[in-house]
């Protein structure tokens, strides 16, 4: 018996498939990117009236996390 075997390699995700793949990419990185940024402000903002004891204000944004990936249809982001 005769079994003829072809083994492919495996896609890693982070390989380019075409142009048009990364400029998807590229974009989904992006709109993430301002998305997370309006949801954080737009909850700092919601606390803006509520203030300590000195004046200062109780809730405030205090710089970005580490930088993560993100796992999509299309790969990681």
């Amino acid at each position: 018996m005769n079994e003829d075997t072809t083994i492919l390699p495996f896609r890693q995700s982070e390989t380019i498939l075409d142009p048009l793949t990364e400029l998807a990419r590229e974009g989904a990185r992006r709109m993430l990117a301002e998305a997370l940024k309006a949801e954080a402000d737009a909850f700092v903002a919601s606390f803006a009236e509520e203030q300590l004891e000195d004046g200062r204000q109780r809730i405030v944004r205090h710089g970005f996390g580490p930088e993560r990936q993100i796992q999509t249809g299309i790969g990681a982001l």
